[in-house]
């Protein structure tokens, strides 16, 4: 091997992302999450996650997992424990100019998934900003940008586990659920960007949502 390309592989395992494997067994190790666990809403039980019931405040309860990377295979299973409720999973990075914010939202609803991509600008008129005069951001001054996809209809109305996982590479995201039931790729500047945190938004009632095998890896080449 050339010294040019051993240098090259080198560089590119020094910038690869600590991978992230959970499965809540007996090794859990809570300070991996920056919410704390347990609380009043999440746990860990049975080898799963749990999460259930009301936040008390605008949002139902939600779980938030720190990652650092830029192309990353995010993956996940879920299980809803009675009918309905939603999921909706948040991947947050850098918005470009110097912050962080949501990038991608993906909403498992239980007719179907929908999506929606959160881009930034400077420009206070964009079409895509939020129409609630939400603020620019603090830091950074930049406006969030909002593309909202058509729901995709996907019956997800049944209270089995759904395996998701999203795989990053540049501008390009694949996201799939359970395999081949339904997949989507879309091409967004801003996904181009580091990875920072995952966050689940669960709406599961008293009986609640479980999550599991929550993984984090370099997308391979």
């Amino acid at each position: 091997m050339s010294r040019a390309l051993l240098a090259l592989v080198f560089i590119s395992t020094s910038f690869a992302a600590e991978p992230i494997r959970e499965t809540f067994g007996p090794e859990f190790d809570a300070k991996r999450f920056l919410t704390p666990i347990p609380n009043k809403n999440t746990s860990v039980r049975d080898g799963v996650l749990w999460t259930r019931g009301a936040s008390g405040g605008k949002y139902p309860p939600m779980v938030y997992l720190p990652v650092e990377g830029k192309d990353l295979t995010i993956s996940f299973r879920y299980r809803h424990l009675a009918p309905g409720g939603w999921l909706w999973f948040f991947v947050d990075g850098d918005d470009g100019f110097g912050s962080e914010d949501h990038m991608l939202r993906v909403k498992l609803l239980r007719e179907g998934v929908q999506l929606q991509v959160d881009a930034h600008s400077k420009d206070a008129n964009h079409p895509l900003r939020q129409k609630n005069g939400r603020p620019p951001d603090k830091k950074s001054g930049a406006y969030r940008l909002n593309e909202v996809f058509p729901l995709e209809k996907v019956d997800l109305t049944t209270n089995t586990w759904r395996a998701v996982k999203l795989v990053f590479r540049g501008e390009e995201v694949q996201i799939t659920l359970d395999g081949q039931t339904w997949s989507k790729t879309l091409t967004r500047p801003n996904l181009n960007a580091a990875k920072r945190k995952l966050l689940w938004m669960q709406n599961g009632g008293e009986a609640g949502i479980e999550l599991d095998d929550i993984q984090v890896i370099s997308t391979a080449p």
